[in-house]
C-alpha cells in the first residue's frame, strides 16, 4: 500500500503541507527582513536535506541517492521533518491545522506500512 499510486500522492500533499507549514512559522517569528529569510530558507534547507538523504531503490522516491543512508535513517529524517512541521504550526498558534497535519501523517504512515517494514530492513 506504500507504494499504491494514490497513497503517494498523498504523501507528497504530506510534504508539500509540511512545507508550507515551515514557511508559516517562519513568518510568525519575525518582522521586516528577518521574517522573509525564516519564510524562505527554514523549507529550503527541510526540502534539501528531505531530497539529499535517500535509501537506494526506495520506490517511493526516484530510487536513487544522492546520499546513500540506511533506512532507520530515513525514517528518522522524514520523523523530524514532518515532526517540525507539526510543532512548528503549534508553536504559530494553528493548532487544529497542526492536529489535522498529524492525524494525517498518523494515516499515512499506517498505509505504508509496508514501505515502513522496507526502510527498516535496509
Amino acid at each position: 500500500m506504500g507504494y499504491h499510486p494514490v497513497n503517494l500522492l498523498f504523501r507528497f500533499i504530506l510534504e508539500l503541507v509540511a512545507l508550507v507549514a515551515m514557511s508559516f512559522w517562519g513568518w510568525t517569528q519575525h518582522d521586516g527582513l528577518a521574517r522573509y529569510a525564516l519564510a524562505l530558507m527554514v523549507p529550503l534547507l527541510a526540502a534539501t536535506i528531505w531530497g539529499i538523504f535517500n535509501v537506494p531503490g526506495d520506490h517511493s522516491r526516484s530510487g536513487d541517492a544522492l546520499v546513500a543512508v540506511p533506512g532507520t535513517v530515513r525514517l528518522a529524517i522524514e520523523a523530524v521533518i514532518f515532526g517540525f512541521a507539526v510543532w512548528a504550526l503549534f508553536a504559530a498558534g494553528a493548532v487544529t491545522q497542526g492536529r489535522c497535519l498529524a492525524a494525517a501523517l498518523v494515516i499515512h504512515y499506517a498505509l505504508s506500512w509496508d514501505r515502513n517494514l522496507w526502510l527498516l530492513r535496509r
